[in-house]
């Protein structure tokens, strides 16, 4: 049995990197991977991945909010993994408005 993965992050050097690193995992299962919130939300809905890998600073974040995306991100999956350049409180905030425990 393998872990859906949905990987959702906008830089084109940070999501071929991680999802070489997702490839090399026998339990995991890349399922797709989104370049912004809006399609990242379509993606969600189409595919119902077990675990979300999350980038919280997207160029359309300004267009969708933290609790819209998060709830639609809860209705098809079941784990986010929230990721940030950033590991500051405003990041840490962010990352729990998605519904992310922050550790």
């Amino acid at each position: 049995m393998s872990i859906k993965v949905l990987l959702a992050d906008d830089s084109d050097v940070m999501r071929p990197a991680i999802a070489r690193v997702l490839k090399e995992e026998p339990l995991i299962e890349l399922v797709g991977e989104g370049t912004s919130f809006a399609e990242t939300l379509q993606l969600i809905a189409a595919l119902n991945p077990d675990v979300l890998l999350l980038d919280l600073h997207m160029r359309d974040e300004s267009k969708y909010s933290a609790k819209l995306v998060k709830s639609q991100i809860h209705l098809h999956t079941k784990c986010i993994v929230a990721m940030s350049l950033l590991n500051d409180r405003e990041a840490k905030a962010l990352a729990e408005d998605f519904g992310a425990h922050v550790l």
